[in-house]
């Protein structure tokens, strides 16, 4: 056994087309360059992510194989490691065998010979454009979360997200008032109320709401409702079928929310009406411009009383 595990270890040193086998069953791509910068070896997942064969890598150079901004790159982090040998480890980009650019990590250190001379650099190449893809994806939503949730506090209507666990996602002040002191308090002391239980914020005939839209999956269910005194006009509605519900509560008591709705129900039925009165008009061969313009004389009307 020992005569056989010496005779493995000499034609491993003696056999360069073992080494090359060895590098070549590597899945990640593999290259040595000298201190001129010419390849000298690679293996087969450095060819494929080139698109060339080794045939038209070995001898060439970075300048000979990528576009030359990227290629300077290269060369002069190579010198930077030359300069000051030990390990390299930096992000770039490559462009691989489809002429497309990918997020890669190069990880290098240099080669030295048996007198400690460094003589070259061997590298290896990590492709981490998907996780690139996914982290700007994380960051954009990132975004978009603090932008809704800063659009959410400013809406006059009470907000409210839930998942589906009935935890709150967010919420808005707006939301907590509707619901009386001590809903307002805990607001203040949790923001957004994130992670309450929806159960304990809200009616049970609200929260039913909540359960079925969860369940069914439906777009929205809208109803008006007494609760405390107040005349709420609730939508909730499906924002991740089965996974996330979100409701628009508006108190339909406040004077000024009353006026705002019978407009909005008054343009409506305006363009409703106006639709059908077209399509009349048209057939009798009249203009039904003078009816929108009576239908919105009486809204403007109604807007002008609300000042006196």
């Amino acid at each position: 056994m020992i005569y056989e595990q010496n005779s493995f270890n000499q034609d491993f040193i003696d056999d360069p087309e073992l080494h090359q086998k060895i590098i070549d069953a590597l899945p990640i791509p593999i290259f040595y360059r000298d201190l001129k910068g010419i390849y000298k070896a690679c293996n087969v997942a450095q060819e494929k992510l080139l698109g060339l064969p080794k045939s038209q890598i070995i001898g060439k150079t970075v300048f000979d194989i990528q576009p030359f901004e990227i290629a300077e790159i290269y060369a002069k982090r190579d010198q930077e490691l030359l300069d000051s040998p030990g390990d390299q480890s930096y992000e770039a980009k490559f462009r691989d065998a489809t002429g497309l650019l990918r997020d890669v990590v190069f990880n290098k250190a240099v080669i030295r010979d048996n007198k400690g001379e460094v003589i070259g650099i061997v590298g290896s190449v990590f492709d981490i454009t998907e996780r690139k893809k996914a982290e700007r994806k994380l960051e954009k939503a990132r975004e978009a979360t603090v932008i809704a949730s800063a659009m959410m506090h400013k809406i006059r209507a009470g907000l409210i997200i839930v998942d589906s666990d009935f935890k709150v996602i967010d919420s808005n002040e707006a939301f907590a008032k509707l619901f009386g002191p001590e809903i307002e308090e805990l607001y203040e002391t949790i923001p957004g109320l994130h992670g309450a239980d929806l159960k304990e914020l809200v009616p049970d005939v609200i929260y039913k709401m909540f359960t079925a839209t969860m369940i069914s999956g439906e777009n929205a269910i809208d109803r008006d409702m007494k609760i405390q005194n107040k005349l709420l006009h609730i939508s909730v509605i499906t924002i991740y079928k089965h996974r996330v519900v979100g409701a628009l509560l508006r108190d339909m008591s406040a004077p000024s929310l009353v006026r705002e709705e019978i407009i909005s129900r008054a343009q409506r039925v305006n363009r409703h009406n106006l639709e059908t009165v077209q399509k009349i008009a048209f057939l009798l061969g009249d203009n039904a411009s003078m009816t929108e313009e009576l239908l919105y004389s009486i809204i403007e009307s109604y807007k002008y009383g609300e000042d006196e």
